[in-house]
């Protein structure tokens, strides 16, 4: 029986995120683009694509932290009026989440946000302020580590 590889987030992930922390199954990372409020959930499994590959356990795991996370994003952005989830890994082939909050009028609607425009990043004072605000958030509803 040979050991399961360690985690280890794609690299793409890593250029385009600020991790948030650590829920009991996965990373959860902010993406560094400042047009929306656009968060990541990575089950810490190694060599997996699709949900379905998750063992049952952490499949309902995954669905609890990404309920979790809706609610937190809800919450934190109260006039968004969809919350946008989806599991794509076209071009990241490691599983993750994506949880964007989305308005009528924000610049992508009523399209995808992939491909539309350029991404803005958030300026260093802007992330640190987003990032602890999440934190509070999230740990208040699950424990939140790293």
């Amino acid at each position: 029986m040979s050991a399961e590889a360690p985690f280890e987030l794609h690299p793409q992930l890593a250029a385009d995120t600020r991790t948030v922390g650590d829920w009991p199954l996965s990373r959860v990372l902010l993406m560094n683009d400042a047009q929306f409020p656009w968060l990541i959930l990575v089950p810490r499994r190694s060599g997996l694509r699709e949900i379905f590959e998750l063992p049952e356990r952490d499949q309902q795991q995954l669905l609890r932290e990404s309920s979790a996370l809706g609610r937190a994003l809800l919450a934190l952005f109260p006039l968004g009026e969809k919350l946008n989830i989806g599991a794509l890994g076209n071009l990241v082939p490691q599983l993750h989440v994506h949880h964007i909050v989305r308005w009528a009028d924000d610049a992508a609607w009523p399209a995808p946000v992939w491909g539309r425009l350029p991404p803005l990043p958030y300026a260093d004072d802007v992330a640190a302020i987003t990032l602890q605000r999440l934190r509070e958030r999230l740990a208040a509803l699950m424990p939140l580590s790293g």
